[in-house]
């Protein structure tokens, strides 16, 4: 977080099960969430509910050096989430059936994304909702059994890029697009007919997560100065932020858990660190403008 401005935790909703079931002071802790979390009849989704404000409150908390009961989370007309009073620090939330995404941000906006790569989508209506022209193009190009893929991707990118922006589902998905996987030149940011957008402050990163059940994308804007180009393409950890996230979920009896960390690449190719991580969490960083990730074991 020190050296990116951001970073992104992957857990999952059974991991706080424990702390949702147990944790006394839950009421304080959900805050204005506490009425909605007490109106939700089914069980488990009341406690997915739970699950993600906690993960969102303790990662803020993380990083501010709080304690998470003492951060007010809110929500804008629109429904994005923000921590009243923390105007510089921008947060994002995504969650599908057991994975929970936190994306948190000091250097612009920032929006994340997840979808279950198993539950199955109604491509045909998808297309024609979400893709612009050149993306139509592209996914019928594209062998049958790699389209849902690359669908899922796309749709995950816009989510992720609406969401830092604010505008969410009301900004129509055929206005722009993005360009096939491999592509670089330019940047992933495309115009409805396919043009490349000059748009260096916003970087885009996609990753499967939990042995491919789930993609993850992340869009990150960069408002700060340009870092040296050495910096730009280190791999750096955040070992700050994973520490004291660790040490405020130890304090409070949150599940345990732990994995090596592994070496992927994001979408734009940026490098990946690699190290051991605390337990419950690993941690990679995915290059200066991307985000540092933290992830759950995989069950």
């Amino acid at each position: 977080m020190e050296r990116s401005g951001n970073v992104t935790v992957l857990t999952t909703w059974r991991e706080w099960l424990s702390t949702a079931l147990t944790q006394p002071s839950l009421k304080p802790l959900l805050g204005r969430d506490w009425q909605r979390f007490q109106q939700t009849a089914t069980p488990v989704v009341r406690y997915r509910f739970a699950a993600s404000r906690l993960a969102l409150k303790y990662t803020a908390a993380a990083v501010l050096g709080t304690g998470p009961a003492e951060l007010d989370l809110s929500y804008a007309l629109d429904g994005r989430p923000y921590l009243r009073g923390l105007g510089t620090l921008e947060v994002s939330l995504s969650h599908a059936e057991d994975l929970i995404a936190v994306s948190l941000c000091r250097s612009g906006r920032i929006g994340v994304d997840t979808e279950s790569t198993t539950a199955g989508v109604d491509a045909e209506a998808l297309r024609g909702h979400a893709c612009t022209a050149p993306e139509r193009e592209l996914l019928d190009r594209l062998p049958e059994g790699e389209r849902d893929a690359e669908l899922l991707r796309l749709w995950t990118l816009k989510e992720a890029y609406t969401k830092a922006l604010g505008q969410g589902l009301r900004f129509g998905f055929t206005e722009f697009g993005f360009a096939p996987h491999a592509a670089s030149a330019g940047g992933l940011l495309r115009t409805p007919d396919g043009t490349p957008v000059d748009s260096p402050e916003w970087t885009f990163a996609t990753w499967p997560e939990l042995g491919g059940r789930y993609l993850v994308s992340v869009a990150c804007q960069n408002l700060t100065p340009a870092v040296p180009a050495d910096l730009a393409a280190a791999s750096l950890l955040a070992p700050s932020v994973v520490g004291a996230l660790t040490e405020e979920l130890a304090r409070d009896r949150s599940p345990r858990g732990g994995e090596d960390l592994v070496e992927r690449r994001s979408a734009d190719r940026a490098r990946v660190a690699v190290s051991d991580g605390p337990r419950s969490h690993r941690t990679r960083n995915l290059g200066v403008s991307c985000p540092d990730v933290c992830s759950p074991r995989s069950p």
